[in-house]
């Protein structure tokens, strides 16, 4: 398989197109065939070393990912499900996205039924997690109103999709004027 894999931190020169063997998943972790993976800024940081002694390289970075089951070792998990998975270590305390598999904690892995397509599914885990926590926390009930500044953000954006879902009156901010008709799609009224 090919994996992108960060030997020493540094600048983007050191991101690496490696071949290794697939992983195997031991007990309580799933093999993931990964089909889409999110860029994060936090990927560049650990990347360009920002990240201290937390990270020991050589490492695949990826905080998210989207894919398929191959393997489950312990878990209700089957082979072939669609799943996503954020956070939880990946690409800092083991091998994350960037690679064409992964073993990744099945706490992490979260099954989905879906029309998505893989290219969308991958921005999924780590805009909607963050968004879905902040908007959740509010406890906010239909009809209450929520601003949301730098709405024209993927986590911005998805806060609009989540509040709307919840009949939540959302107003939206941006600094970008070429990002006001993304925000007017979203039918969010813009400040």
């Amino acid at each position: 398989m090919l994996a992108i894999v960060v030997n020493q931190p540094g600048g983007p020169e050191v991101l690496s197109l490696e071949e290794r063997p697939i992983p195997r998943p031991a007990r309580g972790w799933v093999l993931v065939k990964i089909r889409a993976f999110g860029l994060n800024r936090s990927e560049l940081i650990t990347r360009a070393g920002g990240s201290g002694d937390a990270v020991e390289f050589p490492r695949v970075l990826g905080i998210e990912c989207a894919g398929e089951v191959v393997e489950a070792p312990g878990s209700d998990l089957r082979a072939g499900e669609r799943v996503i998975a954020a956070m939880g270590g990946m690409g800092r305390d083991f091998d994350g996205g960037y690679q064409q598999y992964a073993v990744l904690p099945a706490s992490s892995v979260i099954p989905v039924q879906t029309t998505l397509d893989w290219t969308r599914l991958g921005s999924v885990p780590e805009s909607f997690g963050t968004a879905w926590g902040s908007v959740d926390v509010l406890a906010l009930e239909r009809r209450q109103s929520l601003l949301i500044r730098g709405a024209s953000s993927s986590v911005g954006m998805a806060a609009i999709t989540i509040a709307k879902d919840r009949r939540i009156e959302v107003f939206a901010t941006t600094r970008q004027e070429r990002k006001r008709s993304a925000l007017e799609a979203c039918a969010a009224p813009t400040m």
